[in-house]
């Protein structure tokens, strides 16, 4: 709640300005004026001389002019449904965007060939001719349109194949795509031996187009869709967990490599770093290739892939790539759009970002590295059990990724569907005893920022004549490793049995940044549950062959802030700016205006008497238009070292009261001092108050810890102030900190914005409802996070329906109903007294007719006679001293096996609330009237279920 004055004057700065910095190649289309036309295109037809069509969406800026198009292409197991809402931005930024289905999926004919360059890329190309025969097209020659190839995944590698086998295409856009479908599916290969087969994932892509074929007559029960040539080669490979020649055949075939000597569209490779299907190597391979052969090409990483994550740049990046190459005012110019190789940085810094002028490779920017040293050990002996299992589990992308989904359909997409589950294991999981090992490096010097490939190398000795291993690298924090993307590399190396051979094993590739201080693993395990491992029983003894572990690094004027430079502005923009310039001085003279009209009425409220009180209620009244009084008259304080539960139904008014308390709303009537200085939107002493008041709110691409770095450099004061690692161990995110926020599970963002509300260590803590989406564990750690906060004379007012929590937590507790206050005061005061006799009564007792025998018996020494059911317990308030209500149990029958003075919370809290319901509350501390001690138990909760919830 902190700088909050300062903080809307800038957003609104930044509101009215940022569209100064945009500009636009393609002539922008009006939306009104876009068309859209469903199309069959007939192409060739399948081996058996069947005819097929494709399904086709043409969107148009329409106009009558011509334009450049741009052809998109779906994910693995989408349709053309995926696209188009790509396509109509394209469409609105002047380009013509024809959007498909592809031959074997939805309402296009055919079968599946997986990217044959016979049959679906062959269709590209008719496509093409349909584009070329459009009015609204723009044409570099006859039949020669002026077009884009776009797509992700599998519609990555159709665009770059197309660019292949036709020169028409002029650039493409290919996202989280392969280079050689062989190698993605068997890496590691090593020493002449092949790779490791990924079976989780040939599974998922299998039976993923197999479901989007259920329901079809053409489609096969086993096969789907499939070409059945196509089928048979994968069902071989998962029953044999080998991949054969003519699988490895097909999927090389099926591939950009082969058709990338003959490419010469400039091209825009967008890979991800959170990717176990098609990882950063398959980018880097196409790159390198362009590059020999002198095409323009620019490569971006992500934080995402089809493990999880999405590609916040995308849309962007597309249409300056294509303004660059396909229109005639990008076409005038030289140079990259962009730069030639950006990645993100997860040093927690907000939109930080690694760029190059040149692309280098994983080998680093500069070819630079740091050398790491190990901890010297003597290695030790690891198992590869008989039939592989059981096998570590390195990652879940496979299981939860974002095949065919967003992640996959959209053209150029990134993004997924795996969310939080998108490769998240444990440690124990992935290093399980006796079929790993783990080598960890001294802590490190310096702060080292890491891009490309780690690589460390070992020394193998196997007792077969290949040794299969995988390799991941962690970070060693606090609470234990923490796996930075949970990617795992595969290594398979020929070996002689019983002697050693030497080989480097390169580590997922990516973007790190290990600070100084910081410990890394590096973990050798025998099985991983994503590949096919031997089935015969194998040991292997593992040692460092060399004691360093390479980190290439980049140098660090490579870092940038990711903000765009605009040269030079049109003299008309330059105009506007200082009109709006002006503008927001008057706007800015305003707000000084009144922030000093307010400083005046400040003085005059704040109360010397109270400044000592942390928190201080007095008689707040809130009304809606609609007439519902919300808050009516509620006043209470919380002292220093409080932890205060604030209690009540739904619409009782606490999260009105709440909002109030840090002026988010304005009462008609009534205050609210902190520390003797009244509040109101922007009033100075909310810097001394920290909230989270209806769930946290966050920029979801940047990262947690960058959140946290952004809301507490909104607030103006020095960084030092902030106390960021205290707050991240409340947040207990691990290595979770530094993945983006869009990522975050419910109570991952739940602890993230308690952590945001504990920045800078306030005086006073508001949390309205912290344990939403927090599992029983978690609920439980915080308990002693608040209670040891408070114990510092600190206070904290905890919103809550948990009241086990709160009787657990609280030191003292606010009960509302209908807007006021029920009762009021510490947990203990409330919770036991002489007035209070709690009963235990055996099992098989009937509590409800002793209940009713004792309210005879009492009469008017019992205010309330209540029974709890479940716990088998009578609870008697009033008068009667606690030896004659044990004597009315006992004469009315009942079996006594206990008996005190305590209540529990909930018992008090269903008191009051029921009494006020009819009316009978008003005070502070009233605990109801005697007419609802003599209702039955059934009769209480039904009028309880009635509370009128607003």
């Amino acid at each position: 709640m902190r700088g909050g004055r300062t903080a809307g004057v800038l957003a609104l700065a930044a509101a009215l300005l940022a569209p100064l910095g945009l500009s636009a190649a393609a002539p922008a289309a009006a939306a009104s004026a876009r068309t859209e036309e469903t199309i069959s295109v007939p192409v060739g037809p399948e081996p058996d001389g069947s005819a097929v069509a494709l399904d086709a969406t043409v969107v148009s800026p329409g106009g009558g002019a011509r334009h450049p198009a741009v052809l998109l292409t779906h994910g693995f197991g989408g349709s053309k449904d995926d696209l188009l809402e790509r396509a109509r931005e394209l469409a609105d930024a002047g380009y013509v965007a024809l959007a498909y289905t592809s031959r074997g999926f939805g309402a296009s004919g055919g079968r599946i060939h997986l990217a044959d360059p016979d049959f679906e890329i062959a269709d590209g190309t008719a496509l093409l001719d349909t584009l070329a025969g459009r009015p609204d097209v723009q044409l570099d020659g006859a039949g020669d349109p002026r077009v884009g190839a776009a797509g992700g995944s599998y519609g990555g590698a159709t665009s770059l194949m197309l660019a292949g086998a036709d020169r028409r295409v002029d650039a493409t856009a290919a996202s989280i795509t392969w280079n050689d479908l062989s190698a993605a599916f068997v890496p590691g290969g090593s020493g002449g031996q092949a790779g490791v087969f990924k079976r989780r994932w040939t599974s998922v892509f299998f039976s993923r187009a197999v479901e989007a074929s259920r329901g079809r007559a053409d489609a096969d029960p086993v096969c789907g869709r499939f070409d059945p040539g196509v089928c048979r080669i994968f069902l071989d490979a998962a029953r044999t967990g080998t991949p054969s020649a003519p699988m490895t055949r097909l999927l090389s075939r099926h591939s950009p490599a082969p058709t990338l000597p003959a490419v010469q569209a400039p091209s825009l490779l967008v890979q991800g770093m959170r990717d176990s299907l098609f990882d950063l190597g398959q980018a880097d391979a196409t790159a390198r290739t362009l590059q020999g052969r002198g095409v323009p090409v620019a490569v971006r990483w992500f934080e995402g892939g089809h493990d999880g994550g999405a590609d916040e740049r995308e849309g962007a990046d597309l249409r300056t790539w294509f303004d660059r190459y396909l229109t005639d005012d990008g076409r005038g110019r030289t140079g990259l759009p962009v730069p030639a190789f950006r990645a993100p940085v997860p040093a927690g810094a907000a939109d930080r970002s690694v760029t190059s002028s040149t692309y280098q490779g994983l080998g680093g920017l500069d070819g630079s590295s740091a050398q790491v040293p190990l901890a010297a050990g003597a290695g030790a002996t690891i198992l590869s059990p008989p039939g592989g299992d059981p096998a570590a589990i390195s990652g879940i992308g496979a299981a939860f990724g974002a095949i065919g989904d967003a992640a996959e359909s959209g053209s150029g997409s990134g993004s997924g569907s795996g969310g939080e589950g998108g490769g998240l294991v444990g440690y124990p999981l992935a290093a399980l005893p006796g079929q790993s090992v783990a080598f960890d490096t001294q802590p490190l010097a310096d702060p080292q920022q890491v891009v490309g490939t780690p690589t460390v190398r070992l020394r193998v000795t196997s007792t077969a004549r290949d040794a299969t291993l995988f390799v991941s690298w962690w970070r060693m924090g606090n609470a234990g490793p923490s796996s930075p993307r949970a990617q795992v590399s595969p290594v398979r190396v020929a070996t002689t049995p019983g002697r050693p051979v030497d080989v480097t094993v390169p580590l997922p590739s990516g973007t790190y940044a290990p600070s100084a201080g910081s410990r890394w693993r590096v973990l050798v395990s025998a099985t991983d549950a994503g590949f096919a491992v031997p089935t015969d029983a194998r040991s292997y003894r593992i040692e460092l062959a060399d004691p360093t572990l390479r980190l290439p690094t980049a140098p660090a004027a490579a870092a940038t802030d990711g903000r765009v430079d605009v040269p030079g502005l049109d003299p008309e923009v330059a105009a506007v700016g200082i009109g709006l310039a002006a503008l927001l001085a008057l706007v800015a003279a305003g707000f000084g205006a009144a922030a000093w009209r307010r400083r005046r009425t400040d003085r005059a409220d704040t109360r010397a008497d109270l400044a000592a009180v942390p928190l201080v209620v007095d008689d707040l009244v809130k009304t809606y238009r609609d007439g519902h009084r919300a808050v009516d008259g509620v006043s209470w304080r919380a002292e220093a070292g409080q932890v205060v539960g604030l209690l009540g139904p739904n619409g009782a008014g606490k999260t009105t009261t709440m909002r109030m308390l840090v002026g988010l709303i304005r009462p008609e009537s009534g205050q609210v001092h902190v520390l003797g200085d009244p509040v109101h939107a922007g009033a100075p002493v909310l810097d001394r108050v920290g909230a989270l008041i209806e769930g946290p709110g966050f920029l979801p691409h940047l990262t947690g810890r960058a959140n946290l770095q952004a809301y507490w450099a909104a607030t103006g004061r020095d960084p030092g102030e902030a106390d960021l690692e205290a707050a991240l161990e409340v947040a207990a995110l691990g290595d979770a900190v530094d993945r983006p926020v869009r990522t975050y599970s419910q109570g991952m963002r739940q602890r993230l914005g308690i952590a945001q509300a504990m920045l800078g260590r306030p005086e006073v803590l508001l949390l309205d409802e912290p344990t939403n989406g927090l599992d029983p564990p978690q609920i439980a750690a915080m308990r002693p996070i608040l209670r040891d906060y408070a114990a510092g004379g600190r206070t904290v007012v905890v919103s809550s329906h948990l009241l086990s929590e709160v009787e657990q937590t609280c030191t003292h507790v606010v009960v509302m109903n209908r807007g006021r206050v029920v009762a009021a005061g510490s947990v203990a005061d409330l919770l036991a007294g002489d007035e209070a006799s709690v009963v235990a009564l055996a099992p098989g007792s009937d509590p409800a007719r002793i209940a009713d025998a004792v309210r005879a018996d009492l009469r008017d020494a019992a205010e309330q006679v209540r029974v709890d059911p479940v716990a088998g317990t009578l609870t008697c308030t009033g008068g009667a001293s606690r030896g004659r209500v044990v004597a009315a149990v006992v004469a009315a029958g009942g079996d006594v096996v206990g008996v005190s003075g305590r209540r529990r919370l909930e018992e008090v809290f269903l008191g009051v609330i029921g009494a006020g319901d009819d009316g009978a509350a008003g005070s502070a501390g009233s605990t109801g009237g005697t007419d609802a001690s003599q209702e039955s138990e059934e009769e209480r909760m039904e009028r309880l279920r009635k509370v009128r919830t607003r």
